[in-house]
């Protein structure tokens, strides 16, 4: 697994749980096969969600940054589409 994205300076302003978070999300997604990453992401959103873990805009990007560099050229394109739509349905949008 490329693991470039633990210099990325966004990490610099996170609290230290979130930072844990991201590393054992990236570490789980590396341990999952290709067809199963979908899945263990919403898994991981919603263990998230329990743990009362919440991400800004920019710590979302970093984690869908780490998602897509492990998905297989299909996969990155049905989450382009989820992305996308989602975007056009987000609140305040359109």
């Amino acid at each position: 697994m490329n693991e470039a994205w633990k210099q990325d300076p966004r990490l610099k302003s996170m609290k230290p749980e979130k930072v844990k978070f991201l590393t054992d999300f990236a570490e789980q997604l590396s341990n999952t096969p290709k067809d199963q990453v979908l899945a263990r992401f919403i898994a991981l959103s919603a263990e998230a969600r329990s743990r009362n873990i919440t991400f800004s805009d920019q710590e979302t990007k970093l984690l869908t940054d780490i998602l897509i560099s492990h998905l297989s050229s299909a996969d990155k394109g049905r989450f382009d589409m989820f992305r996308t739509l989602s975007q056009k349905m987000a609140p305040g949008r359109g």
